[in-house]
C-alpha cells in the first residue's frame, strides 16, 4: 500500500487539504487525548491506570504507527470507496499497530471511529458531498449500512459484550453519525474551555467524565459487568453534578475517582475513543478555543 501520498483536494472553504493534513490532525487528537489526566481507569502520560499491559510510551508507539493509515482512508474517501476498502485498510492498520506494540491491542477502536471520520474527511474535502455537511453524517450516510452488515470479530471483547448485554457498542455510534461526539463530547470540551478559563486538559478530562456519565462503554460492561459500568457512570455524573472542573478542588475528586476506577479494573476506553474523536470533529468543523 502506498500511504504519505502527496494527493490534494480542495475543502468546502476552496482551500487546499492532502491526506496527511487530515492523517496529522487524527494523530494531534490521539496525543491529546493521551496527555489528559486524571482520566478514570485510563493509560496517561502521569500512569498506566487499569492497564498492566501498555503504558504512555506503548501508546506514543501505536499511535505513530497507525497515523500513515489515516491518511491512507482519507485518500480513500476522496476516491468514492466503499467500506471494503476501508475495511482492508483498517485491518492493515491493526496489523500495524500490532507490530508496533508487540501484539496489544492499544486502539483496535480508534482505527475504526477515527479512521471512519477521516475517510469522511477524505471524501467532503474532494466535493463529493456537500461541503458543510459534518463528517459523522458523512458516516452515517455513506457507510453506515456497511458498518452495521460487516463481519465481526466474534473473539474481540466489544463483540461479546454486545452479545451477552445487548450494547449497541462502537459499531451503533458510527452507524449512527457518533451521536455522542456531537452531542456530548464537542460541547463538553467547549464548556470545559469556558470552566477551566483556558486550560486545555482540564477541559479534556470534563469532556471524558460526561461521556463516561452517558455511553453505554462495552469496555466497561466486559470489565465490570452491568454493576461496572453503573458505577463508573454514577461516580462520573456526580463528579459533573458538583460542579465538574468548575470546583477548585475538583483535580483532587477527579483523582480520587480514577483512582476507584483503577481499584476496580475498570478502562472506559470506548470514551477514550470518543473523547480523541471529539478533539478531531472539533479540529475539523469549528473548535473550542482550548484545541491546539
Amino acid at each position: 500500500m502506498m500511504l504519505g501520498s502527496a494527493l490534494q483536494f480542495r475543502d468546502g472553504a476552496g482551500s487546499w487539504i492532502d491526506a496527511a493534513a487530515i492523517a496529522e490532525a487524527a494523530r494531534s487528537s490521539l496525543i491529546e487525548e493521551l496527555e489528559t489526566w486524571p482520566k478514570p481507569g485510563l493509560v496517561s502520560h502521569v500512569d498506566n491506570g487499569s492497564h498492566n499491559d501498555m503504558d504512555a510510551n506503548t501508546l506514543r508507539s501505536s499511535i505513530e504507527a497507525i497515523t500513515p493509515y489515516f491518511g491512507a482512508l482519507a485518500q480513500a474517501g476522496a476516491q468514492g470507496a466503499a467500506m471494503g476498502r476501508l475495511r482492508r485498510i483498517g485491518l492493515d492498520a491493526e496489523a500495524a499497530m500490532l507490530r508496533a506494540t508487540g501484539t496489544v491491542n492499544t486502539h483496535r477502536g480508534t482505527i475504526f471511529g477515527m479512521g471512519l471520520l477521516c475517510a469522511a474527511a477524505g471524501r467532503r474535502s474532494s466535493g463529493m458531498v456537500r461541503a458543510g455537511e459534518q463528517l459523522g453524517r458523512v458516516v452515517a450516510r455513506v457507510w453506515g449500512e456497511g458498518i452495521l452488515g460487516g463481519p465481526v470479530l466474534p473473539h474481540s471483547h466489544g463483540q461479546r459484550a454486545r452479545l451477552r448485554y445487548g450494547a449497541g457498542g462502537a459499531r451503533q455510534q458510527a452507524a449512527e453519525g457518533f451521536p455522542c461526539a456531537y452531542e456530548i463530547g464537542i460541547p463538553a470540551l467547549a464548556e470545559g474551555e469556558w470552566l477551566s478559563r483556558g486550560d486545555a486538559e482540564a477541559a479534556r478530562v470534563h469532556a471524558t467524565f460526561a461521556l463516561i456519565a452517558v455511553l453505554e462503554d462495552t469496555n466497561l460492561l466486559h470489565r465490570g459487568g452491568p454493576a461496572g459500568l453503573s458505577f463508573a457512570r454514577a461516580a462520573t455524573a456526580e463528579f459533573l453534578k458538583r460542579g465538574g472542573i468548575g470546583r477548585p478542588d475538583w483535580l483532587a475528586d477527579a483523582a480520587k475517582i480514577h483512582a476507584a476506577f483503577t481499584a476496580r479494573h475498570l478502562s472506559p476506553g470506548g470514551a477514550a475513543d470518543l473523547l480523541a474523536m471529539s478533539l478531531f470533529l472539533a479540529r475539523m468543523e469549528g473548535r473550542p478555543a482550548c484545541i491546539s
